[in-house]
């Protein structure tokens, strides 16, 4: 029987900027079980708010405790799911994502984002969320409808590639910005390790595709994910549908090169899923799947393809 596992929002079940197989498990679960976990905004103490009384002490221990890595994420995990083994497949079922703070932040930093060069007037800005309206108010009035996701979910790397910065997103997930992975949602990823070893953080409140200026609204974020061994289903790369969508996803330094995988894994997996030839699905994509520009700004830049399961 499926169980129900929290993991506190305490330092010692998080890192700070990174993703490593090496790091101990924080929570060893079933396959099949559900998981509640907590993270932070990215960033240090330059992004929090003036007022130090909104800064809830969990973060601030956790700004005081943890070591910071190749990267400004908050990350938890890594969480051991009992049987994943390296080739097999991790489904990553989200189940809800929510706001934990009433303030997130907008940054313009050096040298990051789509015009560094054009915009060099640095500024931190904190809207206020309100979760009960679903809306952020920005410092000039405008309400913006939250819509949360993580920006990070992934598995750890392989141990070959040693320890990961959390600011690129690769193979096995990570800092993907992919606004479209939110509840309702289910993401399938590759398995290098042993238990998968599953990460989730980087809570963002809404974020257009692109997140141009460097930073979503970054936040405080409370989520919950069914993690599922697949044995059955073999994936190279992130994969995702939704009750109506599949997503593929492409990750490339490269913005044509990102297009192109996405369209690629695309293909394949309609293949899998139907009884079109790769010429078939190829003509499919062009007619009915929608590129989208995921994010410009993590080093690897990311595009992917919407495409109606009702195509198929």
């Amino acid at each position: 029987m499926a169980r129900h596992h929290t993991i506190s929002s305490a330092p010692e079940n998080m890192v700070w900027g990174y993703l490593d197989s090496a790091l101990k498990p924080v929570c060893r679960i079933a396959s099949g079980d559900t998981v509640t976990l907590t993270s932070f905004p990215a960033g240090g103490k330059e992004c929090l708010p003036p007022d130090a009384s909104r800064v809830p002490a969990d973060y601030m221990a956790a700004l005081d405790t943890l070591t910071q890595g190749g990267g400004p994420h908050f990350i938890t995990g890594p969480i051991y799911v009992e049987g994943a083994e390296p080739g097999d497949t991790l489904q990553v079922e989200i189940l809800e994502a929510k706001p934990t703070m009433d303030w997130g932040f907008v940054a313009i930093l050096p040298l990051l984002g789509t015009l560094p060069d054009e915009f060099t007037d640095y500024e931190t800005i904190h809207p206020k969320i309100d979760s009960q309206a679903n809306v952020c108010t920005m410092p000039w009035g405008v309400d913006i409808p939250l819509d949360p996701f993580f920006g990070i979910m992934g598995v750890a790397p392989p141990p070959a590639w040693g320890r990961c910065g959390s600011p690129v997103p690769r193979a096995f997930g990570g800092n993907m910005d992919n606004k479209e992975l939110k509840p309702g949602v289910t993401l399938y990823l590759p398995v290098f390790n042993e238990g998968a070893l599953f990460f989730a953080g980087d809570g963002h409140g809404v974020q257009g595709d692109g997140e141009v200026c460097i930073t979503a609204l970054e936040m405080g974020i409370e989520g919950t994910f069914r993690l599922t061994v697949r044995k059955d289903m073999a994936v190279e790369f992130p994969f995702a549908e939704s009750e109506t969508h599949l997503m593929s996803i492409g990750l490339d330094e490269d913005l044509d090169d990102a297009a192109k995988q996405a369209v690629r894994e695309m293909v394949r997996h309609v293949c899998l899923r139907s009884n079109l030839s790769r010429n078939e699905a190829y003509m499919l994509c062009s007619l009915a799947g929608d590129l989208r520009v995921t994010q410009l700004v993590d080093g690897n830049k990311g595009i992917h393809m919407m495409l109606p399961k009702a195509m198929i």
